[in-house]
């Protein structure tokens, strides 16, 4: 699988998880362009804005855990199909709410889904990439988030801002990628390498010779007793639910600390400045109809800003990537905290937009490689997880400071925590492109800040029975 050249079903697989997180990145962004509309019909204080603004953060935090650890225990597949059903639900259910505490729980039901989601899909996107073009496409379908993202302007500026009522029609469309799942279940299989964990390799090894074919082959699961027990290296009879503290074993602890630091800082910056900018905007003199434009325009700076970082992880490296980024992202922020026209506010926060979701496609990118095939799914879940602590303070924390801090300030505090997350991954990083996912599990812990891009060539196998062989060496710990 690392090393077969990239072919169609890997670009199919690459289409259905992005446009999984595309209507993920619809639904969560819609919110920014409904607050306006919400506050003045429910005469609702900052603080309770602010709580609707985190509310899908709240959501996202209990799913990317759960997601994380399910997806460790019974796959992949079934966690993405029941994660995309629970948010088109959730957000169709909310459009009827008539008073903002039911609106404030239906979001957080819809962000359950919503985190899971967007746990699951780069673990599961990442195991089936070839190796030397794992970080563009993770951060490929990351990218899909920005095309969500420009969805949601669009639904604000046209239904939300032109519609009696249109807030709740938004609603209904964001609950449209429902229909997916007809085509989730006849077209995606489990990865291969979790199938491995568990010792089922005869479906692995179909999947993976329907790679070499061009197809994607969904294999039935067999009967536990058809299978035969699970017996992993250590001769435990079946994985613990929860291997939280893994994450901390010695190894794992320092990728663990530098992932949930850029996690709560990227994630404290982009929601404290997407949720919010409409809003500060219509503070500072715009109408609602003008500051849902100019936050058009600023989301669609974000399509370049994934997509060139998606091409610089593969060209430098995810480490580098991110670092470059986030400096970027505390430049802009600044800039935007001393704009003072309309035409310097869209300068400066379209820059900010394009470096924060470059970091996105970067972190996406990097945090499933750096944990072993048993722990990919939690490390993923649980720092996307902790990473939302910072989005869900950072919509109270503006709006309840705000009045103190003034325009600035905001963008100011914004900067401070960009460019100590910048120094945090360019002093502790740990190297993996171009590296098999089981060797950056395996292999010794690389010094700080060490980066490499030159991995011995590894001969090329076909991927039946002897490639498979191999990956079932590595999880035994053979190199």
């Amino acid at each position: 699988m690392d090393d077969m050249p990239v072919m169609r079903p890997h670009i199919k697989l690459a289409i259905i998880g992005g446009l999984g997180l595309m209507f993920d990145g619809m639904d969560g962004s819609l919110v920014s362009y409904i607050l306006p509309i919400i506050r003045p019909l429910w005469h609702l204080d900052g603080a309770q804005t602010g709580l609707i603004g985190s509310s899908l953060l709240i959501g996202i935090l209990i799913g990317s855990i759960a997601a994380g650890v399910i997806g460790d225990r019974v796959g992949r597949r079934r966690v993405m199909m029941y994660a995309l059903a629970l948010y088109a639900v959730a957000s169709a259910v909310a459009a009827a709410s008539q008073n903002w505490e039911f609106f404030f729980t239906m979001r957080v039901i819809a962000g359950i889904g919503i985190g899971a989601e967007s746990a699951i899909i780069p673990t599961f996107i990442a195991e089936f990439i070839p190796k030397r073009r794992r970080g563009f496409f993770v951060g490929a379908v990351a990218g899909f988030f920005a095309f969500g993202y420009i969805c949601a302007a669009l639904l604000g500026t046209t239904l939300v801002a032109g519609l009696h009522d249109g807030w709740r029609l938004s609603q209904l469309v964001t609950a449209l990628p429902i229909a997916m799942l007809l085509w989730w279940r006849r077209s995606l299989p489990e990865s291969p390498r979790w199938l491995l964990t568990r010792g089922r390799s005869e479906e692995a090894q179909q999947i993976v010779e329907g790679l070499e074919r061009g197809q994607l082959v969904r294999v039935a699961p067999k009967p536990t007793s058809a299978v035969g027990p699970f017996q992993p290296a250590d001769g435990r009879a079946k994985p613990p639910l929860f291997r939280h503290l893994d994450l901390w074993r010695r190894g794992t602890a320092r990728r663990t600390a530098v992932l949930w630091l850029l996690w709560t800082a990227v994630t404290f910056s982009f929601y404290g400045f997407f949720t919010w900018i409409p809003s500060l905007l219509v503070a500072r003199g715009m109408t609602i109809a003008s500051s849902f434009t100019l936050s058009l325009i600023m989301t669609v700076a974000q399509i370049p800003g994934y997509y060139s970082a998606s091409y610089l992880n593969e060209r430098f490296s995810r480490r580098v990537t991110i670092a470059v980024y986030l400096l970027g992202g505390a430049g802009s922020a600044f800039l935007l905290s001393q704009a003072s026209t309309e035409g310097w506010v869209v300068i400066s926060g379209s820059l900010l937009s394009f470096f924060m979701n470059g970091c996105y496609a970067g972190l996406y990118a990097y945090t499933p490689e750096v944990y072993s095939t048993e722990l990919r799914a939690t490390g993923m879940g649980t720092a996307s997880a902790v990473g939302r602590i910072g989005g869900i303070v950072a919509p109270i924390l503006i709006g309840a400071t705000f009045s103190i801090l003034g325009f600035g300030g905001v963008f100011t505090m914004l900067m401070a925590v960009l460019g100590a997350a910048a120094l945090v991954v360019l002093a502790l990083g740990v190297p993996t492109r171009g590296r098999a996912l089981e060797e950056i599990a395996a292999g010794p812990e690389p010094a700080p800040g060490q980066d490499t891009g030159a991995v011995p060539e590894i001969p090329q196998k076909s991927a039946g029975s002897g490639a498979l062989a191999e990956a079932e060496g590595s999880r035994h710990g053979r190199s």
